[in-house]
């Protein structure tokens, strides 16, 4: 089984102190250039090496100075101006409909977003701007102040949203995109983020088109990927060596949106910071600890993917071995994103090999309640009639080290289950008398919302 441990990045992110492709991320830290000060400002250098925004404290003009100079300085002024234009490559897709846009609409409801700013959704669908708006408008909620006049923020949001149809790997349909991007700029100085909503099997293709013909000319440019990156190590490696042709290591940001849950970003704070908490997260106390993932609805249509990874790398060796790692990890040296990620590689490095005799894999299977019908999975128009692809899997895993000896963590992730719902739970052993015979439960409420992904996105923007 493939394991991968994200790195979460800092909100702005400055050129790298050295962006030779072969160094590690382990060792890779961001770092600020300042440039020698013209006209008393500065610059900092973006990842990309490009300036990323001026700083000005007095320029030097006066009242007094040429009005040549004043009105070559208000040009300037605007060029120097930043905008930023935010492409989602797989808008017409479910992720960027029910979660993406809506997440960027929170985030420009809650001042997240820079003055200027600009979406665009690339996919190869036929739709206009306005079909896409109608169709990204049915998930924006006002979910987050009612007080406010939301409706008069999602239509300036809508606005600013735009569509450009073509394919993955067309250089060409690029370089229109690049086009469009650039009259919506307005001469500003443009920083430019791209989301992958799409399979990975066309990541490589989008890099290279979008890095050779739609990359900012003088600011920063990065892309989001997200999981999964290959069926195993061997592709995952080679996915990124791929990505490093055309990008340098602080321009990707590897994401798993799972970790954007208020509740899974809230568990470390529950860990370290929780009195009652902390002394017990021990062998000494817990007997076993319950990851569980269960939906109730099939693949409906959407097989082809998932029968190309099925439950095991759709969901246990990213999603679950994620809160894991964060569940069992030490004590970090700060909450930075480094030292937590540290933490996480070592609980992995100390699991115990999987073996078989402590898995049990399972394919759901048609079935009829209250008179209606639900197909199996191989019913699936999408998926090989043949197919031996797991949608159950349940494992015990274990971490030998002092702390977790002996404890199984047990893993359970299913699709087409009686009930939906996320779950983690840690069940003490009997002779604790101040944790009850229950177990104590951490709940992810479902369905998901979309403030995942935007807690997520802060971090990019």
């Amino acid at each position: 089984m493939a394991t991968c441990c994200f790195r979460a990045c800092s909100s702005l992110a400055f050129s790298a102190s050295s962006s030779k492709p072969e160094d590690s991320i382990s060792r890779r830290r961001m770092s600020c250039v300042l440039l020698p000060l013209q006209r008393r400002s500065f610059l900092m250098k973006s990842s990309n090496g490009h300036p990323l925004n001026a700083v000005s404290f007095q320029d030097g003009l006066s009242e007094n100075s040429p009005i040549e100079d004043r009105i070559g300085h208000l040009s300037e002024s605007k060029h120097n101006e930043t905008t930023i234009s935010i492409t989602v490559v797989g808008a017409s897709g479910d992720l960027a409909r029910k979660k993406i846009f809506p997440a960027l609409f929170a985030l420009f409801y809650e001042d997240w977003l820079p003055e200027h700013f600009t979406v665009f959704g690339y996919a190869r669908s036929k739709l206009t701007d306005e079909e896409l708006r109608n169709m990204i408008s049915g998930t924006l909620t006002c979910r987050i102040d009612k007080s406010e006049n939301c409706g008069d923020k999602m239509e300036q949001f809508l606005q600013r949203c735009f569509y450009h149809s073509g394919q993955y790997n067309s250089e060409d349909d690029f370089a229109e995109l690049d086009k469009k991007l650039k009259l919506k700029e307005e001469g500003r100085k443009p920083n430019r983020l791209f989301y992958l909503s799409i399979p990975p099997n066309v990541f490589v293709d989008v890099v290279r088109c979008a890095s050779r013909h739609a990359s900012s000319p003088t600011g920063w440019t990065r892309v989001i990927v997200e999981k999964p990156f290959g069926r195993d190590s061997d592709s995952s490696a080679e996915l990124t060596r791929c990505l490093k042709q055309y990008l340098s290591e602080d321009q990707i940001f590897r994401i798993d949106h799972y970790l954007g849950k208020e509740l899974v970003e809230n568990l470390s704070v529950l860990r370290f910071s929780n009195l009652v908490f902390e002394p017990l997260w021990s062998r000494q106390y817990i007997r076993n600890v319950q990851l569980i993932f269960s939906e109730d609805f099939g693949t409906e249509g959407r097989g082809g993917y998932f029968d190309s990874y099925g439950i095991i790398r759709d969901i246990m060796q990213n999603h679950l071995l994620q809160i894991l790692a964060l569940f069992a990890m030490e004590t970090p040296v700060s909450l930075d994103a480094e030292d937590i990620r540290n933490e996480k590689v070592k609980v992995l490095r100390s699991m115990r090999k999987l073996q078989l005799d402590d898995v049990v894999i399972g394919q759901y299977k048609g079935h009829t309640k209250g008179g209606k019908s639900f197909p199996g999975y191989t019913d699936d128009p999408t998926v090989p009639k043949n197919s031996l692809t797991p949608t159950f899997a349940a494992a015990a895993l274990f971490i030998d080290n002092v702390r977790w000896d002996g404890v199984p963590f047990l893993m359970k992730a299913g699709k087409a289950l009686h009930t939906r719902r996320d779950q983690s739970s840690v069940q003490a052993c009997s002779r604790v008398t101040c944790i009850s015979e229950h177990s104590v439960l951490i709940w992810i409420k479902q369905p998901m919302s979309s403030s995942f992904v935007c807690n997520l996105m802060k971090l990019f923007i």
